[in-house]
């Protein structure tokens, strides 16, 4: 699937929800995030090359800052599943950049392994986290 074809297509999904949220706290035992500021509205689990040595599996989604606050900090964690249900590998990405409230963005979080190993991944779970 190509990219732009995606976000095109991104732009008119109504929201789905989120497995679960992840929580982050300072020294001082202050709680720094709001995973409720973050909504994933739209995700997908993404091929390349299947079948062969080369494939490669990738969550690709769109995000939204639903909150009242510009974040400069966003980790997404990615639980990558087999038919089974069992975990084979948990992955986080980050943007670090300034994310306004209302704004959408769109990552990829890939999976790191590749051919047999990527051919096993059948389904996926997304958490999101906030930071200030």
């Amino acid at each position: 699937m190509h990219r732009r074809s995606v976000l095109a297509a991104a732009s008119a999904v109504v929201p789905v929800g989120t497995a679960g949220c992840l929580d982050f706290f300072e020294d001082n035992g202050e709680d720094i995030t709001d995973p409720g500021d973050i909504e994933i509205v739209w995700d997908d689990l993404v091929r390349d090359d299947p079948n062969t040595e080369d494939e490669r599996v990738f969550v690709w989604a769109v995000v939204r800052n639903v909150g009242d606050r510009t974040l400069n900090y966003v980790e997404i964690r990615a639980t990558f599943l087999d038919a089974a249900g069992e975990e084979l590998e948990s992955v986080i990405e980050h943007v670090d950049e300034d994310v306004t409230s209302g704004e959408e963005w769109s990552f990829e979080v890939e999976f790191p392994h590749f051919g047999e190993r990527a051919a096993e991944v059948t389904d996926y779970e997304l958490e999101p986290a906030t930071g200030l």
